[in-house]
């Protein structure tokens, strides 16, 4: 087996390396399956345990809450047990709670459940970047978070339709047990991960749980402030996570290896590329989860038809997010996702003024545009982000990858639940929203390209796009 020197330099040998990609993808499948196969679960669940829909949704809100809560502390935790070790206990985790499905007679105890399902998940997901960047020789970096992000985004398409077709043969919790296969194939395959050294300074707890606290009370407020009752109780919340956050913030500051990564956000060309993922994601999800709502009400699609529609989003994706990623390691991540932006304003537009009566095609080939847009920025952005950082430093960069995408996508479904409530969230307002946010997006995309950002200092990085350097 390769010395961890020689594996960080060079990636793993082949056939290794093709089944430490195996292990990783499957592992990615099954943690981004479980987060959307419950959905179409989730009427059934509550007719079975007697509970209303409102509070049946909570299966679904735990789950995110609590794995954008751990993924940063998990990230560092990574880091001191090992990053191997982390994700096959984030794996083995997942497995165990995902079977106590099965003893699940009431929603307290589910709830117990998906809490733990979604520890296990963090555990996994806060590490793999960091390792996919063992994997790869620094070179094909790009490429390796290319088909990541294929998997992430086919696996997220495929979980409502996977969900549905074992509620039509089986009882409900067999839609969480479908994600076991990958979680059991990820265990077998992942004797072929990378193991770097782990490092053996002391792991921060207080400092892990501000973190947690901070992200839970600012997601959780928000969500109870469209959801809930009192407003006041729901801005306390907030507010409070925002009181901790400060402080988490003043005292992270003092750390070598900060829990957040602030470390690395000082560093213009993260801090951008981490601001151009999170308003990206806004966008996406802002886009996906308001167009089904105006499909059904202004233009009379069925439920098969919306799914139709929006089929060709996820399909341009994984054909684009590859090409983008192998790309990104030759030129600029700045220019491809300034590239890639623009299409996907430009097809925002064009999806938010639609004709009165659009047809199947018109639709399909406007997402598709869409899809494509957001592949060719996502790839070259994580490529960016990961190459940016020490190797020592590259949980902590695949940690922030994580919570990004997961903030980012928590945002926007709470951007639009806010336009729903106010009556606009049916219309052409979203996409104009998302087009907004895509903006912001190209603009820090671009804003890379200047050689003070996208040239920095020799001794910050190793792996930052080599071929870009020159240009």
């Amino acid at each position: 087996m390769q010395s961890d020197q020689t594996t960080a330099l060079d990636g793993l040998p082949k056939p290794r390396r093709f089944l430490a990609i195996a292990a990783i993808s499957a592992g990615t499948a099954l943690t981004i399956m479980d987060g959307g196969v419950a959905n179409v679960a989730l009427p059934t669940i509550a007719r079975d345990l007697g509970v209303d829909s409102s509070a049946v949704v909570t299966v679904v809100t735990v789950y995110q809450l609590i794995l954008a809560m751990a993924l940063l502390p998990f990230s560092g935790l990574g880091d001191r047990i090992g990053l191997k070790r982390m994700y096959q206990y984030g794996q083995l985790v997942f497995t165990v709670a995902t079977l106590l499905c099965f003893f699940a007679k009431s929603l307290p105890f589910l709830l117990v459940v998906r809490a733990a399902q979604a520890l296990g998940a963090a555990a996994a997901l806060s590490v793999s970047s960091a390792l996919i960047r063992s994997i790869y020789p620094a070179k094909q970096l790009g490429r390796g978070l290319g088909i990541n992000s294929v998997v992430v985004s086919s696996s997220a398409a495929l979980a409502p339709t996977l969900g549905g077709l074992v509620l039509a043969v089986a009882p409900w919790p067999w839609v969480f047990a479908s994600a076991v296969p990958f979680a059991i194939l990820s265990l077998i395959l992942g004797r072929a991960l990378p193991d770097p050294s782990p490092r053996s300074e002391p792991f921060d707890v207080l400092g892990a749980v501000m973190c947690a606290a901070m992200i839970g009370l600012v997601i959780g407020g928000s969500e109870t402030a469209l959801h809930g009752d009192s407003p006041v109780v729901s801005a306390a919340i907030v507010l409070t996570g925002v009181a901790i956050g400060w402080v988490f913030v003043r005292r992270e500051r003092g750390e070598t290896k900060p829990i957040l990564p602030i470390d690395l956000l000082a560093r213009p060309v993260l801090a951008l590329s981490a601001i151009g993922a999170f308003t990206a994601f806004i966008a996406q999800m802002t886009l996906l989860l308001s167009t089904p709502f105006r499909l059904t009400q202004a233009y009379g699609f069925s439920a098969a038809e919306v799914g139709a529609a929006i089929a060709p989003w996820p399909l341009a994706n994984m054909v684009v997010a590859p090409l983008s990623g192998w790309l990104s390691d030759r030129y600029p991540a700045g220019l491809l996702g300034g590239i890639g932006m623009a299409v996907s304003i430009a097809a925002l537009l064009l999806l938010a003024f639609m004709p009165a009566d659009p047809s199947y095609f018109a639709i399909a080939w406007r997402m598709a545009l869409c899809g494509s847009g957001f592949g060719m920025f996502m790839a070259p952005n994580a490529r960016l982000i990961m190459g940016s950082a020490p190797r020592e430093r590259a949980a902590a960069a695949g940690g922030l990858i994580s919570t990004v995408r997961l903030v980012g996508q928590t945002t926007g479904a709470t951007v639009v639940a806010a336009l729903l409530a106010i009556g606009v969230g049916a219309g052409t307002t979203p996409p104009l929203v998302a087009a907004g946010m895509a903006l912001i997006a190209g603009l820090c995309s671009v804003s890379r390209l200047r050689p003070s950002i996208r040239n920095p200092p020799i001794d910050e990085t190793r792996d930052v796009q080599p071929a870009a350097q020159a240009r």
